[in-house]
């Protein structure tokens, strides 16, 4: 089991366990102290530059999208979708007027579709205003229920997908030093969208608290979101805010 997956896991027996306990069932949740060891790899922090694409890497990477993948990729990146959710999303559940979407399914890894894969999951999400005039364009051109569907209409494959992910990441020169696509992952797009509504709006983010972080990404706790991402939210309360809190506090 990979740590990523072992901490979703966690996170379950812990909603479950709390639930429990509520209810009387048990005494104690006994899975809140619980610890997920791995090697150094998997516990490093996320990394903007190396595990998420860099502000000045996202210009270079949209730069270079084109046709039908264009929307596809900036809906990735402005949304934060994930993969699953980008290729089971219906035209039905995109509300342009309104300038959001739903997340109301989700398309497997075998293509099938169905149910968000947690009740947290399923939400709205907010649409910026030039990604609602790609969508209005790319509507007029589509003819199919999916938003981003394979040319036949059906399920886009997930490995398709990945291939012009790291196809344009090349083009763009987003590469590593043995030329192959730095980010091959449609992840990383997630997690720039992740970096993008955590950083400061002074610094070119949406400045979001971590409750709205978690919202909008769909996770199923505060707990998963702050696991990934908590070492990017802005730190607050250094020397002199300290200071001038205390003399506030002792006139």
């Amino acid at each position: 089991m990979s740590r990523a997956l072992a901490a979703k896991v966690l996170v379950s027996l812990k909603s479950l366990l709390r639930d429990a306990q509520r209810r009387g069932s048990v005494s104690q949740n006994v899975a809140l102290g619980v610890k997920i060891k791995g090697n150094s790899r998997a516990e490093r922090r996320l990394e903007i530059g190396r595990d998420i694409p860099s502000t000045d890497e996202i210009r270079g990477f949209i730069g270079h999208l084109q046709g039908r993948w264009r929307p596809l990729f900036l809906t990735a990146i402005f949304t934060g979708l994930r993969a699953s959710e980008l290729r089971g999303l219906r035209w039905q559940d995109v509300d342009l007027a309104a300038g959001e979407l739903h997340v109301r399914q989700r398309a497997d890894r075998y293509n099938v579709i169905g149910m968000p894969k947690s009740r947290a999951s399923g939400r709205a999400v907010p649409l910026p205003p030039h990604l609602i005039n790609t969508l209005r364009e790319w509507r007029l051109q589509s003819q199919h229920a999916l938003v981003f569907p394979a040319p036949s209409g059906e399920v886009e494959r997930l490995s398709h997908i990945a291939q012009v992910l790291k196809r344009t990441m090349k083009a763009a020169g987003v590469v590593t030093p043995e030329g192959k696509a730095k980010y091959a992952g449609m992840h990383s797009l997630r997690h720039f969208f992740a970096s993008w509504c955590i950083n400061p709006v002074s610094r070119g983010g949406r400045g979001l608290a971590a409750k709205e972080v978690q919202t909008i990404l769909g996770h199923s706790s505060i707990m998963l979101t702050m696991d990934v991402y908590g070492h990017l939210f802005p730190r607050s309360g250094d020397a002199k805010e300290f200071a001038a809190a205390e003399s506030a506090l002792l006139g």
